[in-house]
């Protein structure tokens, strides 16, 4: 029987940033157009572990393959373009340039990857505001939305290229529940649209059970448990249920 290799496989990748060792011997498989959320304590890395996967930040040993390529054989900045085509990386305070207006923030990549007429970005700007339910607020500087509009704002931006990946860093951190809520809709239908795989870093566990196939923790500088949600609650070690239930336990949250 044939076995569907993994679309993203990280192979005993570590990272240290001097004398601390944030990851040793990470292995991680992700399926295509899968959600996958990653879950663990502060200060684990987990947002790392993003990082390296656009280039952001270098890996000092192992190897992180994407759909194929092996992300150690790109030295240069340069190289990691055509990955960042296909992987889009929402960041966790939405990371809006607050000089442009709604418009130029998510036709800004588009103006840097391809070679379109103005005609084209606006359609496809428009498009993207009216996924994330924010129809017709093109002319509108970030100072002037919410919280919650800024974090959908750079969502439309993250997906304005269509990409294959979709790399969402504490999405709802800052949101109220209802918010929270939407957010999740938002990764939920953007998965059936584009048919994306999704990599979810959170502590928000009602938005793991919200949107999440799998769960991945990251604890002790590796990934020390994987499986659905149910099974982990389950049959997971001691030290994640109490994680996931909020109770104080081994781990320090």
């Amino acid at each position: 029987m044939m076995v569907n290799k993994p679309y993203i496989h990280l192979q005993s990748v570590g990272k240290a940033f001097g004398e601390q060792v944030v990851y040793q011997d990470l292995d991680l498989s992700v399926h295509q157009a899968e959600r996958l959320a990653i879950v663990g304590p502060s200060g684990v890395g987990k947002s790392v572990m993003l990082k390296m996967l656009v280039g952001l930040l270098p890996f000092d040993q192992g190897d992180i393959i994407f759909d194929g390529l092996s992300l150690s054989t790109l030295q240069r900045d340069e190289d990691f373009l055509p990955v960042r085509r296909r992987i889009a990386m929402v960041f966790q305070g939405a990371a809006l340039f607050d000089s442009m207006s709604v418009f130029d923030n998510i036709a800004y990549p588009l103006r840097e990857q391809f070679d379109w007429d103005e005609q084209t970005i606006a359609a496809k700007v428009a498009e993207k505001l009216d996924w994330v339910g924010l129809a017709g607020i093109e002319a509108k500087f970030p100072a002037e939305l919410s919280g919650g509009m800024k974090k959908r704002v750079g969502l439309a931006r993250s997906i304005a290229t269509d990409p294959d990946v979709i790399l969402y860093d504490e999405p709802t951190t800052g949101l109220d529940p209802v918010n929270s809520g939407r957010i999740g809709d938002l990764i939920l239908s953007l998965s059936a649209r584009l048919k994306c795989t999704s990599l979810i870093v959170t502590h928000d566990m009602k938005l793991v059970e919200q949107v999440a196939e799998r769960v991945a923790l990251v604890y002790n500088r590796r990934i020390d448990a994987i499986g659905s949600l149910a099974s982990l609650k389950q049959d997971g070690p001691q030290h994640m249920r109490d994680f996931m239930a909020g109770r104080h336990g081994e781990m320090l949250v």
